[in-house]
């Protein structure tokens, strides 16, 4: 029996081929993943990006127990039922904030909370107000608690709701259907099988996402 490896966490493409009894669940680890990133408020170390990329990626395993026998709409479906978690999991935060009140901003830091995210989402927020909900959804970390801070500072729900279906509407579907297609074209068009990359391709949408964040922090402390 192989030791497990903790460091396996970090990487999109554990949870896609998590097997349990021999039964392929990476679907449903997925679709808790997206949840739980606002969810739960654990979005900070969970690879939100680079997992749906890679679902693309894998869309074929993944919708093999749901095929409705067509590419496109297997890969449509899939990205629809993200956005749905990524929904639910945004009502939840900010449920979660209107309830909590400041309570947040009182909260001694641990390993699923850290205050420091709380106020940088909270400075994204006060820059782009209603907006901000559907930025964030591009951006790790930000966008596990700017749902959070919308219901902190009372945002009106119809609002809320119709940037969160927006936001998470375009989040699941830019990234499953640039993952699928981007495999597609780098396999027919150059024979290159982006499966054998995934290492590499993780790093750099780590990069491309973090990045602007990065910039922003920098920036703030100069």
């Amino acid at each position: 029996m192989n030791e497990f490896d903790w460091k396996q966490l970090l990487n999109p493409e554990f949870y896609i081929l998590l097997e349990f009894g021999g039964i392929k669940i990476g679907l449903y680890v997925v679709l808790f993943i997206v949840f739980a990133e606002t969810g739960l408020l654990a979005g900070f170390f969970l690879p939100g990006d680079s997992l749906l990329f890679l679902c693309g990626i894998y869309s074929e395993l993944l919708m093999k127990d749901f095929s409705v026998g067509n590419d496109f709409l297997n890969v449509s479906l899939l990205a629809a039922t993200v956005s749905v978690m990524g929904i639910v999991g945004n009502m939840v935060g900010y449920w979660f904030g209107i309830k909590s009140g400041s309570y947040l901003f009182k909260k001694e830091d641990s390993f699923f909370f850290k205050k420091k995210y709380l106020f940088q989402s909270k400075d994204f927020f006060d820059k782009y107000g209603t907006k901000a909900i559907v930025f964030a959804r591009f951006l790790p970390i930000v966008r596990t608690f700017a749902p959070v801070i919308a219901g902190i500072v009372e945002m009106d729900k119809k609002k809320f709701m119709f940037y969160n279906i927006l936001g998470s509407i375009l989040w699941s579907f830019t990234m499953i259907f640039a993952g699928h297609y981007l495999y597609e074209l780098f396999l027919t068009q150059f024979n290159i099988d982006l499966k054998h990359y995934i290492e590499y391709i993780v790093i750099a949408i780590v990069l491309i996402t973090t990045v602007p964040v990065l910039m922003k922090l920098l920036k703030k402390r100069a």
